[in-house]
């Protein structure tokens, strides 16, 4: 089995790859929000309500790193922070759409009615 390093962590296959840059339970959310759209952190605190800040911020920060999202600082008092998709992160979207329609199909299936707007 081919191995590679990358920023100090082995990863065996592509999609152990691509699911630690856009993976886990909160960076493709974050993304999904981002794609209409340019937030600030409460916004998407409040549309994302059972993140918490702690973790908000470490996925921003992560998703930032790895050039997904673009986060714009303002010199004013109190700071205005803003996040939008970069092209990076636009490419991310279509396996999110695909997920998504995969997750409403299988919640469907085991009877749990869901509101398609998010």
């Amino acid at each position: 089995m081919p191995e590679f390093l990358y920023d100090k962590k082995l990863y065996y296959n592509p999609v152990e790859f691509a699911m630690d840059r856009i993976g886990g339970t909160w960076k493709m959310p974050i993304l999904w929000r981002l794609k209409d759209r340019v937030m600030r952190y409460s916004e998407l605190k409040k549309d994302i309500p059972r993140i918490t800040h702690k973790m908000l911020t470490s996925q921003l920060r992560q998703l930032e790193k790895e050039g997904f999202i673009h986060r714009k600082v303002y010199p004013v008092v109190p700071p205005k922070v803003e996040y939008s998709i970069t092209d990076k992160g636009k490419t991310a979207i279509p396996i999110i759409h695909t997920i998504r329609e995969y997750g409403l199909q299988l919640m469907e299936e085991a009877g749990i009615d869901v509101e398609k707007k998010k």
